[in-house]
C-alpha cells in the first residue's frame, strides 16, 4: 500500500507516507492547540514539539515526511494565562481554522466549568472537526471540552483522577474508565495528566514517523525510556482486543516460547493451523504477522534487559531467541533505529547522570 493509516477511522486525515515517489509535496500536518484561561503550559506546548522532534528525525530519510503547520486558536484575539504567570497569543482565531488533522487540548488548572462557560464557541467547531476527522488529544480536565461537545457519549475516557466524581456526574453518558491513563475511542484521545499525554505521544509518533523517530523522541523528552503505551491504556473498537482464541492461545505460546528455537510451521501445525492460515488469522486479528509478532516480543524482552541487566550483548541476545549477537544487533536497529549498546548507553545516561 501507498498509504498507511496512521489512526483507523473513516475520515482520518492522518497518514504516514511511504518512501514512493510522488509528483506533489505531500500536504502539511495541520495541528490546532485550542487556548483557554487557566490552562496548563506544558500541556499546551509538549505535544508540538514532540511532533517537530520526530518531524525533524524522518525527513532526512524521507523526503515526503509531512511538515508540521502548527498554531494555536481562540475564540478572540487575547493571550490566555496560565496559572504560573505565562501568556500565550493565539495565532490564529477558531473561525479561520476550517480543517485540522490534529487538535491538542491542554489540561486545565483546578474547575474547569469557568472555561466551559467562556470558550463555548469552541463545542460547536469540535463538532464540526470531528465530523472531519481530526484527531482530537484532550488532557486532564480539556477532557471535559470532547464531554461538552456530545463527542464522548457512549465512549470511554479518562480525566484526572482528582475530577473523576464531578466528571461523571456532569456526564453520564461518558464511560468513565478510572483505572486508565490513557483512553481511546476512534480518533478520540484521553490522557488523564501530562505524562500520560507524553506516553501517548510517542505512541502517535511511532505511527506517524515509525518507530526510529519514537526512538528519537523518548530520548530528548524522557529521563529513561518509557515503559510499552498498552499497559495502562483502553482502547475501544478492538484496536488491541480481538476474539479469535485460537489467536490469543497462540500469543501465550510465544510468550511462553520466545527464547527457544522457533518454526512457524510446527507452531502453526500444534494449533491445528496450515501455515497460510495461521499468517492470515494472525494478521485480521493484530495486524501482524505470527513471525512479526515473535520478533516483537523477542525485542521488547531484549530492550528490558537492556534497561535493567548487566548482560552481554551476546547474552542478552540468546536469553530472547537470537542465535548470534550480529543477526540481534541488525534485527534491533532496525526495528528501533539504535543499536543494542548504543540503547543501553543512552538509557544508563539518562538514568545516572542528572546526580
Amino acid at each position: 500500500m501507498d498509504i498507511y493509516f496512521v489512526i483507523m477511522a473513516k475520515k482520518s486525515s492522518i497518514r504516514r507516507v511511504t518512501s514512493k515517489k510522488t509528483p506533489d509535496r505531500s500536504p502539511p500536518l495541520r495541528v490546532a492547540t485550542l487556548l483557554y484561561d487557566n490552562l496548563l503550559g506544558t500541556s499546551a506546548t509538549l505535544p508540538v514539539e514532540m511532533l517537530r522532534t520526530a518531524e525533524a528525525f524522518a525527513r532526512p530519510n524521507n523526503p515526503e515526511t509531512r511538515h508540521i503547520e502548527a498554531f494555536t486558536l481562540s475564540i478572540d484575539s487575547d493571550a490566555v494565562a496560565s496559572p504560573s504567570g505565562f501568556y500565550i497569543n493565539p495565532s490564529k482565531n477558531i473561525d479561520e481554522i476550517h480543517q485540522c488533522d490534529i487538535i491538542s487540548l491542554p489540561a486545565l488548572w483546578r474547575n474547569p466549568r469557568p472555561a466551559l462557560k467562556k470558550y463555548q464557541r469552541y463545542i460547536p467547531w469540535l463538532q464540526q472537526q470531528a465530523q472531519q476527522g481530526a484527531v482530537m488529544i484532550a488532557v486532564g480536565t480539556g477532557v471535559c471540552f470532547l464531554a461538552e461537545a456530545g463527542l464522548l457519549n457512549n465512549q470511554p475516557a479518562t480525566t484526572h483522577w482528582h475530577y473523576f466524581d464531578r466528571f461523571q456526574k456532569d456526564y453520564p453518558e461518558v464511560e468513565l474508565k478510572r483505572q486508565y491513563f490513557i483512553t481511546q475511542a476512534g480518533n478520540l484521545y484521553c490522557a488523564a495528566s501530562v505524562n500520560a499525554m507524553a506516553e501517548l505521544m510517542v505512541h502517535l509518533v511511532a505511527r506517524l514517523y515509525g518507530r526510529g523517530a519514537a526512538t528519537q523522541v523518548e530520548r530528548n523528552f524522557f529521563h529513561e525510556i518509557r515503559s510499552t503505551f498498552e499497559p495502562t491504556s483502553y482502547f475501544s473498537d478492538d484496536v488491541q482486543q480481538h476474539p479469535d482464541e485460537q489467536v490469543v492461545q497462540a500469543q501465550i505460546w510465544f510468550e511462553d516460547n520466545f527464547s527457544k528455537p522457533v518454526k512457524i510451521a510446527e507452531v502453526a501445525k500444534q494449533f491445528d493451523f496450515s501455515v497460510r492460515t495461521f499468517n492470515r488469522r494472525f494478521k485480521n486479528a493484530l495486524g501482524k504477522t505470527p513471525l512479526e509478532y515473535l520478533q516483537t516480543t523477542r525485542l521488547n524482552n531484549a530492550r528490558e534487559l537492556l534497561q535493567k541487566s548487566n548482560l552481554s550483548i551476546s547474552e542478552i541476545a540468546a536469553h530472547s531467541g537470537y542465535q548470534d549477537a550480529a543477526s540481534f544487533s541488525k534485527i534491533f536497529n532496525q526495528h528501533f533505529g539504535t543499536s543494542p549498546s548504543k540503547y543501553r548507553e543512552t538509557v544508563r545516561a539518562k538514568l545516572f547522570s542528572a546526580h
